[in-house]
């Protein structure tokens, strides 16, 4: 069962001391992840799967023809809900760094704990955040591809033709790809140190976010780049069947606790 935190939520108006972060914090909250995981490899790696299998059901649901200009940005857009799924192995390396029982058993304590309104709250911020780039990517594709009509899109190869031999469809991976970059940072500066930070402290959630998107604007560089380790991390994981995203996405969560540990004096 998780501690039950003895004090009430901080208020919205306190602030948490930062700290300013280098490219080797990066490496060692790496290294502490990866760590964490081999450490706990033998009970935790059948609980990677449960991500991919998420991604894989949001293939299957919209392999449809029709629905084949979204499926980049559905999938795409599962990465603001990384964070989400990978607050149990927050809460794992928590316990793990105070010395308490870390087994699996203890993987979902963050939805029973006093942690989990607040982390329903920034799941529902990431959601929305989710939400709205499927919106901005339906407007962009009916902006530019769809005026092709819908033989531009009657099968994967036709669509392909139209994404890179026609003005429409560089218009749609310009447009989409600039939308997807304004997401990408606002998600990555909302959610950098905010999940854990709910599962560590007795926070609000807007005390959390807050506190993420100080970090953010305090290390840019270095959150910037953390970005593009854990995209290009998530990448190489899915390239082989998805099958290597049991190893990555437990790695980048014990990782992303680390990195939080780092950043916020607690």
């Amino acid at each position: 069962m998780a501690i039950v935190h003895p004090t009430p939520l901080a208020s919205a108006g306190e602030d948490y001391e930062i700290r300013a972060l280098d490219f080797n914090d990066l490496r060692i909250a790496l290294r502490q992840g990866w760590e964490d995981f081999q450490a706990k490899r033998g009970d935790l790696v059948f609980v990677g799967f449960i991500y991919p299998i998420v991604v894989l059901l949001a293939i299957f649901s919209v392999s449809r023809v029709s629905m084949l200009p979204f499926i980049f940005p559905l999938v795409a857009g599962t990465v603001m809900l990384g964070p989400l799924f990978a607050s149990g192995f927050y809460e794992l390396a928590r316990r793990r760094e105070a010395g308490l029982d870390a087994g699996w058993r203890h993987f979902l304590d963050v939805v029973r704990g006093p942690s989990a309104p607040a982390l329903l709250d920034l799941a529902s911020v990431t959601a929305a955040l989710y939400m709205a780039w499927i919106g901005v990517a339906w407007f962009i594709y009916h902006a530019t591809l769809s005026r092709l009509g819908p033989e531009a899109v009657g099968s994967a190869g036709a669509f392909l033709r139209s994404i890179f031999t026609t003005p429409e469809g560089w218009s749609m991976i310009v447009f989409g790809n600039l939308a997807g970059l304004c997401f990408a940072i606002i998600t990555l500066a909302v959610s950098a140190v905010s999940f854990p930070m709910v599962i560590d402290k007795p926070v609000s959630w807007g005390v959390a976010l807050r506190t993420s998107v100080r970090v953010a604007r305090r290390n840019p560089l270095t959150i910037t780049v953390w970005g593009l380790i854990v995209v290009a991390l998530l990448v190489l994981g899915a390239l082989p069947a998805l099958v290597g995203l049991a190893v990555v996405l437990p790695v980048l969560g014990y990782a992303t606790w680390h990195l939080y540990t780092r950043a916020v004096v607690r």
